[in-house]
Parts: structure tokens; sequence; C-alpha cells
């Protein structure tokens, strides 16, 4: 849900800065635009199907996957995070036709700055509790432990 949100938020962001009017000072880009970082709510859905999948059928391969994709998601929550703070922390003067917009977008970027590190907390969550089920089912399926060295 998470990452649907983000997605959403991307899409809002998209119409918001897609309508400024190129002013005296130029219109408001943000690193977090540019990049697409609220697009990477992809990522998020991706990973939440896997982990539905991994829990409906819970083979190796698919705890595998879930794991690889909530590592992943963690990365991602990490570098959205880092860029948000540094579109926050400076705030270049716009035309006074955008600084509504800009504004705004600022805004929605606090929101999504407070949702990245809810996706961190959830993605380590089920990351931890992905080894724990790779390791059991290593445990279950009866191979040796000992190690050659």
């Amino acid at each position: 849900m998470i990452g649907i949100f983000h997605v959403f938020m991307w899409y809002f962001l998209l119409i918001l800065y897609m309508g400024q009017i190129r002013g005296v000072f130029g219109t408001y880009e943000p690193i977090t635009y540019k990049t697409g970082c609220s697009l990477w709510g992809i990522i998020f859905i991706i990973a939440g199907v896997s982990i539905i999948r991994a829990t409906r059928h819970p083979t190796q391969g698919m705890i595998t996957c879930a794991l690889t994709t909530n590592i992943f998601c963690i990365i991602i929550a990490i570098i959205a995070s880092v860029l948000t703070t540094i579109e926050l922390s400076s705030f270049n003067s716009v035309s006074y036709r955008n600084y509504g917009q800009a504004k705004l977008g600022r805004e929605v970027s606090r929101v999504l700055l407070i949702s990245y590190p809810l996706e961190f907390s959830i993605a380590l969550t089920y990351s931890i509790f992905g080894c724990i089920d790779l390791v059991s089912i290593y445990l279950l399926s009866g191979k040796s432990r000992d190690a050659d060295f």
C-alpha cells in the first residue's frame, strides 16, 4: 500500500510541476522530481507481491526472491530519504508564479519523507523473517551442516 501511495504522489507531482509557468527565476524542479524518486514505489509494490507469493508458496526460491526484493527496498528507501532531505534542505528562489506549486511540492516531499522510514522498517522486518525462513527450510531439508575446511 505504501508503494501505491508513492506512485500516486509521483503522479501528483508530475501534474503539479508540469503546470509551472516559466517565470523570471525559472521553474522549480527538485532532485527528487528529476530522479523520479517517488516513482520508485513500484519497487515497493513488487516487494509486496513477492512477500505474498512467498507466504502462499514457501519454497526456497520464493523466499530468496522476497528477501532480495526487500533488501533492494531497504536500499531504495535510504537513497530516497537522503535525496528528499537534500531537496528539503535547500530551496532556491523561484518565480512568484510558481511559488505556490513549489511550496505544495515541498509539502508532498515532507509527507514522503515520513513514509520512507516506515518502508525501511517494514522491509527490514520482512528481511529478518525471510532469513529465519531460509534457515528453517535449510534445517528441515535434512542437509548436513558439516563444512569441509
